[in-house]
């Protein structure tokens, strides 16, 4: 009897279990795998009480005997913590509570230490490999992962938010997007939502506002051309400024000066296989493709004009703040007279959003950083085969793209 004790004993000092809790029983089932330990309370037993934290209140009644909670495995043995759980009367706020144990947050199947040790796995495996190792489902696994990302995200301080980037990635085959909104001062991704319209906007702006942030805070947007971008921003964020991203630009003159490749390519055999050495950048080619390049560029070649529009517009970056007006002008009136019709198409976009292409030289804001998290969202999402709900998707994206330290913080009983 005493040696059966010392057993138990051990059991509530490696489990961490507190007074008025002990461990009444546990029972090894080798046939299933799995060990249960049994907890409970003495009669009499007071507990605190979880709403306003008054110590000394007695147990009103127990509304569920047999409680179960995942804990981490002994050995091969899976492990399950059962109690009753009792409910409080407390004097002070006069409200019946259930009792928050110490060993598991509320409303959940699984330990403290058992999400921890589920975290610390899905930091570095796709969850399905998670959920094979634990032998849970791993509908159940996300439900934990969702909680903690979510909880941290609401613990992220945006009060200072005043310039943001949005962007949209794809969440998987079949065109389901989702938008991103950046804060460009932290880096940080502070708010994704389904879609890419300009719904959207109105969502960040509902989010915002939840967060006590008023609209009219957010001086500076940095997107694309999108229209629907731009309506959503100028009509629930009218005091911002837009700021239209120079990447963007700079890949809408190089598919077209790809377009004009493809239709002299029909006739000018020479240009075939040539594509990436019209868009990358002349430094970054290797010395038999430069050498290549500079033949090309001899010749008397719609591709050849359309590239040195191309550079020239590389080079409007460069130029002072003074003269960026100017310069975007004459390079506008040169494309649209080209006889080289992208190139005179993209002149045309480029002069109606002439306004938000020199916002840049006061903001400087530019969709790099979106890129950037946008590869390492979708290199997320290659590792774990596609993520079945935006809801899981987007969770990810926060996780991935803030890099977030996801703890677990037991609350103390």
């Amino acid at each position: 009897m005493v040696e059966h004790q010392k057993e138990l004993d051990l059991f509530q000092e490696a489990l961490g279990i507190k007074d008025p809790w002990f461990v009444s029983h546990r029972e090894f089932d080798k046939n299933a795998g799995e060990l249960h330990v049994s907890l409970d309370f003495p009669r009499g037993a007071t507990f605190p009480c979880p709403v306003c934290g008054r110590t000394g209140n007695k147990v009103y009644d127990v509304v569920n005997p047999n409680r179960t909670w995942r804990h981490l495995d002994f050995f091969q043995y899976k492990t399950f913590l059962h109690a009753r759980l009792p409910r409080i009367e407390c004097k002070t706020c006069k409200k019946i509570s259930t009792v928050q144990v110490n060993w598991a947050r509320p409303a959940t199947g699984f330990t403290w230490l058992f999400e921890s040790f589920v975290l610390s796995l899905m930091k570095e495996m796709p969850v399905a490999a998670v959920a094979r190792q634990v032998g849970e489902h791993d509908t159940r696994l996300w439900r934990i992962f969702h909680y903690y990302v979510n909880r941290t995200m609401d613990e992220m301080d945006i009060s200072h938010v005043k310039r943001i980037a949005l962007d949209e990635t794809s969440s998987r085959r079949g065109h389901q997007y989702i938008t991103l909104f950046v804060d460009m001062d932290t880096k940080k991704v502070i708010f994704a939502t389904e879609g890419k319209g300009s719904d959207v906007l109105v969502v960040l702006q509902r989010f915002l506002e939840q967060k006590g942030v008023s609209c009219s805070q957010i001086q500076e947007f940095c997107c694309d051309m999108s229209l629907a971008f731009i309506a959503g921003i100028e009509k629930y964020f009218p005091g911002a400024h837009i700021t239209f991203d120079k990447f963007h630009v700079m890949k809408m003159v190089n598919e077209a000066v790809d377009q004009v490749r493809k239709e002299e390519q029909k006739q000018i055999p020479e240009l075939n296989k040539t594509k990436y050495l019209w868009l990358r950048n002349e430094n970054k080619l290797l010395e038999h493709q430069r050498e290549s390049l500079t033949k090309l560029k001899d010749m008397n070649l719609k591709t050849a004009r359309a590239y040195r529009l191309k550079l020239a517009l590389q080079d409007f970056w460069t130029v002072s703040a003074l003269l960026a007006d100017v310069y975007l002008h004459e390079w506008i009136q040169w494309a649209i007279h080209s006889r080289l019709t992208p190139m005179a198409d993209v002149g045309r976009t480029i002069k109606k959003h002439e306004t938000g292409i020199l916002r840049w030289f006061q903001s400087k804001m530019t969709n790099g950083l979106l890129e950037g998290l946008n590869s390492l969202v979708q290199a997320s999402k290659r590792k774990a085969r596609g993520y079945r709900t935006l809801k899981t998707f987007i969770s990810m994206v926060y996780a991935t793209a803030n890099k977030l330290e996801i703890t677990v913080k037991p609350q103390q009983a």
